[in-house]
């Protein structure tokens, strides 16, 4: 008897443990954005963690390409930074990723499923399912050695829905 209810004992924490490790795997994990143009990472994997927090939280993606090379790039960060309006919005409709583009990693397999990049950076618009809205040149957002306040808050409440 007592040998019976040891094993039944043993079971019962064994099917325990299991649950709670099955509920610890459920819990989502906070999504964090990616914010530097880095050539190691996975821009594919990156991508679909944004449309899955862009389907959670009802927003678009908002994918910026470019690299840590590029001054156009810096230059569009350094405005947005400088510009709290327009960051807010930013972060209020959409979710952020980069996408980097270098001689050390092109990531090629992924862009080959959007238009043609022109010149850098580069914005893609994506819905909370991963479909392209919108691909964006944003030479045409520039002014002078910068960026249009206007024309910015333009583009991202076009797409913001």
């Amino acid at each position: 008897m007592k040998l019976v209810l040891f094993s039944l004992m043993i079971t019962f924490a064994a099917f325990s443990l299991t649950v709670n490790a099955q509920k610890k795997s459920k819990v989502r994990q906070k999504y964090i954005p990616v914010t530097k143009f880095d050539p190691a990472r996975d821009a594919s994997k990156d991508i679909k963690g944004a449309v899955a927090e862009a389907k959670r939280t009802n927003k678009k993606v908002y994918v910026d390409v470019g690299g840590e090379w590029c001054i156009w790039c810096h230059r569009l960060d350094d405005f947005y930074a400088a510009n709290a309006d327009l960051q807010n919005y930013l972060d209020k409709h959409y979710v952020f990723v980069k996408v980097n583009y270098s001689k050390e990693n092109k990531n090629e397999d992924v862009l080959a499923n959007y238009p043609k990049i022109e010149g850098y950076p580069h914005v893609f618009i994506l819905d909370k399912k991963g479909k392209l809205i919108k691909s964006k040149n944003t030479g045409e957002l520039e002014e002078g050695k910068g960026y249009n306040h206007d024309k910015v808050l333009e583009f991202l409440k076009e797409f913001a829905g």
